[in-house]
């Protein structure tokens, strides 16, 4: 298996470099990507093929679920290094339809570790009962429960220390939810995007209404 995976790394190489000799040159020099993604670790969704990207367009996170955890040092790090580092403009939280980890949150059988992991899907799911009740079936309410996870993400990456810093100084960065269709192959916008001021602005119509 390992030697395979190593000739398909070969045949790739070669065949990068004879479509563009100063492919693997250029990427070395420099990484600017536009976007940062944060995703489902599953094997399905990968951040640059399902986006049509190539390397060094996007610079990726990937966990259970696509969770953002205010607590996860693994993402915040690569969210402070995109952001401040980097300079992207655009941060995406992608999950997908048929999401393993949104499934077993629905489930009462242990996992393990993911249980603890899975837990704000699980908060979710009891805020959002009633909403999730008008779905037809199960498999709807879990992938009902997928987008509302992102946009949970989307919220919650909004409120870092990391994204309020940046957009203090100016920067122009946003933050979008998308959702990916295993049966399709298509990446939904779920049209909860956040920007500079988004914050600010609810703060001061909250004033104005006191």
């Amino acid at each position: 298996m390992l030697n395979d995976l190593l000739a398909r790394n070969v045949a790739w190489s070669q065949q990068r470099h004879a479509e563009e000799p100063d492919y693997f040159t250029r990427l070395a020099a420099l990484q600017a990507p536009e976007f940062f993604w944060i995703g489902c670790s599953d094997s399905r969704v990968p951040a640059n093929v399902v986006a049509g990207l190539d390397p060094g367009e996007v610079f990726v996170h990937r966990n259970v679920a696509n969770i953002v955890h205010s607590s996860d040092m693994n993402l915040l790090s690569a969210l402070e290094f995109a952001v401040d580092a980097l300079h992207v403009r655009e941060i995406i939280v992608c999950g997908h339809y048929g999401c393993g980890g949104v499934k077993a949150a629905t489930e009462d059988l242990p996992h393990g570790l993911a249980d603890h992991w899975l837990e704000p899907i699980r908060r979710l799911a009891r805020a959002y009962a009633v909403d999730l009740g008008r779905e037809p079936d199960l498999e709807g309410q879990r992938d009902r429960l997928a987008e509302l996870n992102v946009v949970e993400g989307v919220r919650r990456v909004c409120e870092t220390p990391i994204l309020q810093r940046a957009w203090r100084r100016g920067a122009d960065v946003r933050v979008h939810g998308l959702i990916y269709g295993l049966k399709d192959g298509r990446l939904r916008d779920l049209d909860c995007s956040i920007g500079p001021g988004h914050f600010q602005a609810a703060q001061s119509t909250q004033e104005a209404a006191q």
